[in-house]
């Protein structure tokens, strides 16, 4: 269920793509923070979800509490959820009419994949877009 194949990734991060972002961070400590900055140069339509920064921008984008704040829906949501909460997300996801679920490096969750996959998403797992962009050659800046 989840992709591993390179070619289904490049596909997926090939165009640019509106993103919303699951736990993104104000802080510039944190990979969320790096990851999201680097989606928008990448020249992504990223918007950024947390209920605790909801009405601010993190890096121009706007946060939101939740991904059923994001309007017109997200094509992918990046998932910084531990893997216990991942499922949550991915189920918010499937619910929110996303086209793919990405969960980054050391988010797993065998279960909540198979549901995304169910019900027709594309599924990475285990993966970070801010390293599989340069990976593939796909750097657009």
């Amino acid at each position: 269920m989840a992709i591993n194949d390179d070619g289904e990734i490049r596909d997926l991060l090939a165009s640019p793509r509106r993103i919303a972002v699951i736990g993104a961070s104000p802080n510039p400590a944190r990979a969320s923070n790096e990851v999201l900055a680097f989606l928008i140069g990448q020249g992504h339509d990223v918007i950024a979800v947390n209920p605790g920064h909801a009405g601010t921008t993190i890096h121009g984008a706007p946060v939101v509490a939740t991904l059923a704040n994001v309007e017109p829906a997200a094509e992918i949501v990046d998932i910084f959820r531990n893997s216990a909460q991942a499922g949550a997300a991915v189920d918010e996801a499937i619910v929110h009419g996303a086209k793919a679920v990405w969960m980054q490096i050391g988010v797993i969750d065998e279960a909540a994949a198979r549901r995304a996959d169910a019900a027709g998403l594309t599924v990475v797992m285990d993966r970070c877009p801010k390293v599989e962009i340069p990976r593939l050659g796909l750097l657009r800046r």
